[in-house]
């Protein structure tokens, strides 16, 4: 079944340069569809005009009956004070607002009114097939898996930040339980512990899915199909991504080999249709004239192109570092909490490592504190003599936003007006782009001006925090090739699994306020974490606190006599839920006798968990009471 056909879809944003020139595709029930194409190609403007919040110039987005769609870029405004637990709770709007109306019909429907009775039924099957029944169980799982705890959950939504706010908006769509699921860069703001897990998620999920993403490992784990965006139009490729890559490659390749055979024909039929004319015949001028309309039409093939991509490398210091970093004891807290303490490491020359951790752990910090951008509370960091450190944030920041590319560059680079315009066009800035002020360029642009900047300079200790983040998938390929090739000491922070299962030849993992160093690629680390799990035993059930000792006047006795009645009591609850289970099948589709039995169990059960309680309180007591005599 068919759940979403785009037709001949145009969208102008300036006159004469559609980004959207006639896109056609459809999307069947069920599929992972992948939508790919650089910045710029129409991925989120698509996205938009799927969920209503752009109108297409022309063509038609037709979708399946009855379908809702679910867009996690979208960030709702929500009243004032609400706080992340509010958010999240709205994802049941609708069901809470089925629960409302039951509970309203159920102290209605002792009259017997059919009309209203009927109305109940089918209120409560669509409140269990919406999952009313397993709202609470379904929310923590989410909060769980996307880390959202419960101190977490507790903060104003307004204070949050653009990542978390992604973050909380995503599980609140997971929540709603959309049947069309469209995610535009949902692993943007996710550690890898979260972006596993919606990984799982997206594997398991019943619906369609469309996903705009820079993270591979992310599309070749969820998608089955990509839609690429090139030039307004689609071009299809049925596979995950690593098939999407290589298979386009084969294509352009296939395109240019049949161009180049193309362009020779044109040469030989030339010359042959020179030659007719030449002879001057009626008849062969006629053959000629034909041969003509067959070149004209031959000619109006275009050659084949691939986008222009970056070529520039890191500078490179022409020696190597002895002693090159060694940290002892380092601290680190900001007010009641603490970040690290006591990390002990030692980097050797030549070392690629990755620092692995969750959001929010320290791992900007402690590449600070070596930069000496940040002091420690306690401990050394200590570099050799000869270490020459490059560094690219992960928040890429500019002290005067205000100046062009072209002035930015002259400033900052120390080079020359020739020297800055090869520069910047090596980074594809090219013609009047180079006269733009840095503060209206992307997230993704900022960065590739700061690479401009550092990838002349002569270093042997490269850092790199989230050096893809913002990337587009070609600028993505092209920093692992400028990796690949600079040969001194890298330390990285990075959620891009290609980028760390590529380069990391050691892995420092921040857990727990401590650095665990393994010496080994990304593949032997995630092999060792996966024998831990197996190996750690489950953790034990915490013991309760103990409850303090009921004072109760009559000592051992009274507290015994009190732990009979409970018993008793038990006993008799244990009778009372046994009958109303017999009741509840007897009461068959009479809904309003169910709902009071229901009720009653509810109330008997509720019971029966607080004597639990007590007499577990009372039993400690008479232990510790006999146990003093």
């Amino acid at each position: 079944m068919i759940e979403i056909a785009v037709r001949d879809l145009v969208k102008e944003y300036e006159l004469g340069q559609p980004v959207l020139n006639g896109l056609s595709f459809q999307v069947d029930t069920g599929e992972r569809v992948g939508i790919l194409g650089r910045n710029g190609a129409g991925k989120t403007t698509l996205f938009r005009i799927l969920t209503g919040q752009e109108r297409a110039d022309s063509g038609d987005v037709i979708i399946a009956p009855g379908k809702r769609l679910g867009l996690i870029s979208q960030i709702p405004v929500y009243p004032a004070g609400f706080t992340v637990e509010d958010v999240l709770r709205t994802a049941f709007d609708d069901l809470r607002a089925m629960e409302e109306e039951m509970e309203d019909l159920s102290h209605r429907l002792s009259g017997g009114d059919k009309d209203l009775l009927a109305r109940y039924d089918r209120l409560q099957v669509a409140f269990e097939t919406g999952g009313g029944y397993e709202m609470e169980t379904r929310l923590e799982k989410i909060c769980a898996g996307l880390g959202l705890d419960r101190a977490f959950r507790d903060k104003q939504f307004a204070d949050l930040s653009g990542g978390e706010k992604t973050r909380v908006n995503l599980a609140r769509l997971i929540l709603v339980d959309t049947e069309i699921l469209l995610l535009d860069e949902p692993t943007n703001h996710l550690d890898l512990n979260a972006t596993v897990w919606l990984e799982e998620y997206v594997k398991t999920y019943k619906g369609t899915v469309l996903v705009i993403s820079h993270d591979r490992y992310f599309l070749d784990k969820t998608i089955s199909r990509v839609v690429e965006l090139k030039d307004g139009k689609a071009a299809f490729y049925a596979g995950n991504y690593s098939f999407y890559a290589v298979e386009k490659e084969r294509r352009y390749l296939e395109q240019l080999r049949q161009y180049k055979k193309e362009q020779a024909e044109l040469q030989r039929l030339s010359d042959t249709v020179r030659a007719m004319h030449e002879h001057n015949t009626e008849l062969l001028h006629k053959r000629a004239f034909s041969i003509e309309k067959r070149m004209a039409r031959m000619q109006g093939t275009a050659r084949p192109t691939q986008n222009k991509k970056l070529r520039a490398k890191f500078g490179q210091a022409e020696f190597h570092a002895d002693d090159l970093l060694e940290i002892k004891d380092l601290d680190k807290s900001f007010g009641s909490q603490t970040l690290f303490g006591g990390v002990t490491l030692r980097v050797e020359d030549g070392d690629r490592i990755a620092l692995l951790g969750d959001n929010g752990t320290g791992k900007s910090t402690l590449l600070k504190i070596i930069l000496g951008e940040e002091p420690a509370d306690g401990g050394s960091v200590r570099k050799g003599l000869t270490v020459k450190t490059g560094y690219l944030p992960q928040q890429v920041r500019f002290a005067h936003p205000e100046l062009t590319l072209f002035d930015t560059m002259l400033q900052e680079a120390n080079c020359t007006p020739q020297q800055a315009r090869d520069r910047l066009g090596g980074f594809l800035f090219q013609g009047e782009d180079v006269f733009k002020t840095v503060s209206v360029l992307s997230g993704g642009e900022q960065s590739r001006l700061r690479l401009c900047i550092l990838m002349d300079e002569k270093v042997n200790f490269l850092i790199l925090d989230e050096p893809t983040n913002h990337l587009d998938l070609e600028s993505r390929e092209w920093i692992e090739e400028a990796v690949e090739d600079y040969q001194g000491t890298l330390l990285f922070v990075s959620h891009d699994r290609y980028f760390i299962d590529r380069f990391a030849t050691r892995i420092w993992t921040l857990e727990g306020g401590k650095i665990s160093d393994f010496k080994g690629d990304y593949a032997a680390y995630q092999a060792m974490r996966e024998r831990q799990k197996t190996l750690t035993p489950p953790p034990k059930e915490e013991k309760k606190p103990k409850k303090e000792k009921p004072k109760r006047p009559g000592g051992t006795k009274q507290l015994k006599k009190d732990l009979a009645a409970a018993e008793k009591r038990m006993e008799k609850l244990d009778q009372l839920l046994s009958d109303l289970a017999a009741q509840k099948e007897e009461a068959g589709a009479d809904y309003q006798k169910l709902q009071e039995l229901m009720d009653q169990e509810a109330a008997y059960a509720a019971e029966y968990d607080q004597l639990m309680e007590q007499w577990e309180a009372l039993s400690t007591a008479i232990q510790a009471e006999e146990g003093v005599s």
